[in-house]
């Protein structure tokens, strides 16, 4: 614990004690006057940025040359009601930029590193923008430090990699009074900088310096040029954006030169016409799509206690075939609790009230190997249960300190603590760990040995984690001061005392996810650093495999790549991985053809994440710096979450894909009532006009609608879909294409035959094709909601945004159809009976067109 010396912190001007920290009081008055712990960072888009952005758009450019077109024509009703319409547009793009601007600053808030720190005497976790100059900071391993801070309590490892460049961590020593030159002095040994990792320990710091006047802050400034990566849908629709576009102003000069100088109509006529056809062809609700429904979908997800940290990676997860797990905390609760103890032939179960006496050396042993503050859930168990079992005992000590530790490799949990006794020169020794290597140290004959790693089999068998235990005594030599202690803990005599089993149950959701992941084509291998029975052991009581084959790390280290990816084909199951095999296995996957999604915790697991398709940290229990490796975070560790972002992306995506088909459908009848009939020298149908109320239309229908679409109900029972899939492939563009082609043909050979057979003037012409192609529009959103149904059992109230859908297209129809000046810019005559007539009927056609064509085509595509 920190010393109860009052300490002084640079800027501060009193002293707090140090156990207790700041106030919530004192904190809230420092935030306000030195400003949150943030380093400069890109600034969100100004209105202005946004209104900018829109007068660049093609659309909007067009629809100022349209209303241009109309004054020089003197038509002031169609140029003023187009050039109203512009702030219509601004006023719908600023909508939709500030819905998906709030939703990814609610990602960013929730991705923002977490600080613990000691407020009012009692730890608290904030936001690390909310850290202040004198919060007293907890550290534990795998914490990323949020501010420059000294060391006050404690010892830690910290990575200072990113400002030295050097990847050998760097040892603190605690300086209990704090220096106001600490925030400066790089080499004060009780130093600490923002953004550096802390690997190994634990300890308590006061922070020194927040935000930009951190070390790393200068650094900082060259995040205000950084920006969101595009995703691979979004490069491609910018792409195929650019190209329609191109091609949309060539047939719209062509026309207007057809109309100029073959129709002989005047130029600003035929440029009317030529603008029609370019805002008709022109689907720029595509980007509007894919960057609302990623960062929407995105949002949605964080809801699902799963945190979105890189946008793209909602791609990716409707592709996912391999999901790698973690057994500790995803599989199972993460609670270990000690379970059973043996000790020679005598065997403990630990739901029994009392410990017998002959087991009470046992755990004193394992309980004086533990650090009085255990960052492992194990060495965390081991404590509570010596503890509960041994207080009031002689065999517990509370105040023990080891005057001297060793540690056996890193992944492997084992240390050796040393400490002294009331005799001169003879010091006390306690070890725990894997039992095969606490057996090795112990120097048992092979016969013991075998004994015991048949205990251990049998115990993981069973579920458990097993750790050796054993005590030693060590007599320093007499001769000189400062003798030389022994270089290794294998020069030691050690006495083997016994096992302790500790159990972590499953997740009880766990069973029922993996199910719905098999039946989703998603194959579940275990990747843990536990014991090989162990595994099995759980994975056969969550359902993950019926195989028992089980792959070693030592196994995987002696395969080529090529013998590793043909027995992952057979193995769900690896065991006493470390850090490195697991991002082998993640490689030898994905070359395998795979899409992997892998869940991580520690800072060794960063690696993997990073390479992984899909990285998944843990949030609760996870390291910041295996936070930042991965592209999504589960907030609440459950596995039932992954299973939730599968689903949730899958969704995602084919909504994006319902949108597009959507979009290019309803394109072509408007593209087709603006060009034939100038060719046809028939009157004008569409004008710039019509177009720019059909477009208020669908981008609320792309955006809104389609965005708010349930997941289907058979969603989790398909197999994945291939990386590389688009929603703008052929067979989804082309049966897009033939819906519009319908619905333009229906009209078109309306519109002919009431020309024919009628003598309806224009006006009645155009009234009843524009209100069949209305009503078409949101026939279209039916038909697209599910193509395994009619349009009619669309609707289907799952959606709610549809029934407000509807009340648009009927409020904006009845408007431009009943208010008589809006009538007259849109060039339709008043309202009668047979133009409805004829438009219901048009509709109808419409409706019959879309059923066959599903009939013949659209199920395929489902």
């Amino acid at each position: 614990m920190a010393s109860d010396k009052p300490r002084t912190v640079a800027g501060q001007d009193r002293a707090d004690p140090m156990p207790a920290g700041l106030s919530t009081v004192e904190a809230a008055a420092r935030l306000t006057r030195d400003g949150p712990n943030l380093l400069p960072g890109a600034t969100p888009k100004s209105a202005w940025a946004i209104v900018l952005g829109v007068l660049r758009e093609p659309m909007f450019l067009m629809l100022l040359a349209a209303g241009g077109i109309y004054l020089l024509l003197g038509d002031k009703g169609e140029a003023l009601f187009l050039l109203g319409f512009v702030f219509v547009v601004i006023g719908i793009t600023l909508a939709q930029e500030r819905k998906t601007q709030r939703a990814l600053e609610s990602l960013r808030d929730l991705s923002a590193p977490r600080a613990l720190v000691i407020r009012d005497g009692r730890e608290q976790r904030i936001a690390g923008r909310d850290v202040v100059v004198g919060d007293l900071l907890v550290l534990h391993e795998g914490d990323r430090i949020p501010a420059d801070a000294q060391l006050v309590s404690g010892q830690v490892d910290v990575d200072e990699s990113l400002l030295t460049g050097e990847a050998v961590p760097v040892s603190k020593l605690p300086d209990p009074v704090v220096h106001p030159a600490a925030a400066t002095d790089k080499d004060h040994p009780a130093a600490l900088f923002a953004s550096t990792v802390v690997t190994k320990g634990v300890g308590q710091a006061v922070v020194v310096a927040t935000g930009a006047r951190t070390a790393v802050g200068g650094i900082g400034a060259a995040l205000a040029n950084t920006a969101e990566v595009d995703s691979g849908l979004q490069r491609a629709s910018a792409k195929l954006i650019r190209n329609l576009t191109l091609i949309a102003l060539a047939l719209a000069l062509s026309l207007v030169l057809l109309n100029w100088l073959w129709d002989g109509r005047t130029l600003l006529e035929s440029l009317l016409s030529g603008i029609a056809l370019a805002m008709a062809i022109l689907p720029e609700e595509i980007p509007v799509i894919l960057t609302v429904f990623l960062a929407l979908g995105a949002w949605r997800l964080s809801k699902s206690k799963v945190l979105t940290r890189r946008v793209p990676a909602v791609e990716a997860l409707g592709a996912i075939t391999v999901l790698a797990v973690d057994k500790t905390g995803t599989l199972t609760q993460n609670r270990m609790q000690v379970a059973e103890l043996i000790t020679g032939e005598e065997r403990f179960d630990a739901e029994s009230a009392e410990l017998p006496e002959t087991f009470h050396t046992l755990v004193e042993f394992a309980l004086l190997a533990t650090p009085l503050d255990p960052f492992d859930p194990m060495e965390k168990a081991i404590q509570a249960f010596g503890h509960a079992r041994l207080t009031g005992t002689e065999h517990v000590h509370d105040d023990r300190s080891p005057t001297r530790q060793y540690d056996l490799a890193p992944d492997i949990l084992a240390m050796t603590r040393v400490f002294a006794t009331t005799r001169p020169e003879e010091y006390t020794l306690a070890t725990k760990g894997a039992p095969e290597a606490i057996a090795d140290l112990c120097h048992l004959p092979a016969p013991e040995r075998a004994a015991i790693a048949s205990e251990v089999e049998s115990m993981a068998a069973r579920g458990l984690r097993v750790l050796g235990v054993a005590r030693g005594t060590w007599q320093a030599p007499t001769e000189g001061e400062g003798a030389p202690w022994p270089a290794s803990q294998h020069d030691f005599d050690f006495v083997f005392l016994g096992l302790i089993g500790l159990i972590d149950p499953p997740r009880p959701e766990v069973p029922a996810a993996i199910a719905e992941c098999r039946a989703a084509g998603v194959r579940i291998v275990m990747m843990t650093g536990d014991h090989p029975a162990t595994a099995r052991a759980i994975a056969a009581q969550v359902g993950l495999s019926e195989r028992a084959e089980v792959v070693t790390g030592p196994e995987i280290a002696g395969m080529d790549d090529a013998t590793l990816r043909e027995r992952l084909r057979s193995v769900d199951v690896c065991a006493r991985l470390a850090p490195e095999h697991k991002l082998r296995l993640v490689r030898a996957l994905q070359a395998d053809g795979q899409v992997v999604a892998m869940t991580g915790d520690g800072v060794n697991d960063a690696p993997a994440l990073k390479a992984a398709d899909v990285g998944i940290a843990m949030g609760e229990r996870g390291t910041d710096v295996a936070r930042e490796a991965a592209a999504l975070v589960l907030l609440d560790d459950s596995f039932a979450s992954i299973v939730q972002a599968i689903r949730g992306g899958r969704r995602i995506f084919d909504n994006i894909t319902k949108a597009t088909r959507f979009v290019f459908a309803v394109h072509m009848p408007i593209i087709a009532l603006a060009l034939l009939p100038a060719l046809l020298h028939w009157p004008v149908l569409l004008l710039p006009v019509h177009i720019v109320l059909l477009e208020l239309l669908i981008d609320p229908a792309c955006s809104i609608v389609f965005e708010a679409e349930p997941a289907a109900k058979d969603v989790m029972q398909r197999p994945p879909r291939p990386l590389t899939a688009s929603p703008f492939t052929l067979n989804n563009i082309g049966f897009a294409l033939l819906q519009g082609l319908g619905i333009a043909a229906v009209l078109l050979a309306g519109h002919a035959l009431l020309q024919h057979y009628t003598d309806w003037p224009e006006a009645d012409l155009r009234l009843a094709v524009f209100t069949a192609l209305v009503l078409a529009l949101f026939l279209l959103i039916l038909a697209n909601r599910d193509l395994r149904h009619a349009a009619a059992f669309n609707l289907r109230a799952e959606n709610p945004w549809l029934a407000r859908m509807f009340a648009a297209v009927t409020a904006m129809l009845a408007a431009v159809l009943l208010i008589p000046g809006l009538r007259d810019v849109m060039g339709f005559a008043s309202v009668s009976l047979p133009p409805m007539i004829a438009a219901l009927g048009l509709l109808l056609l419409c409706g019959l067109w879309l059923q066959g064509l599903r009939l013949a085509w659209g199920r395929r595509l489902v």
